[in-house]
């Protein structure tokens, strides 16, 4: 059991940083834009919450 803890710690370093980069590419790709960009401008859409009457 001792000779196999290295390899699977080597294989959830690599497993973990192959689905890292693989939702960083997912956020950047260009079909995401449209949905980035409403997610980006949604706290200017929304009312003020603090407004003196």
């Amino acid at each position: 059991m001792e000779n196999i803890a290295p390899y699977l710690s080597a294989t959830s370093t690599i497993l973990g940083l192959v689905f890292f980069v693989g939702i960083v590419w997912w956020a950047w790709s260009a079909h995401r834009k449209t949905a980035n960009d409403e997610s980006a401008n949604l706290p200017f859409d929304l009312p003020d919450e603090y407004k003196k009457d």
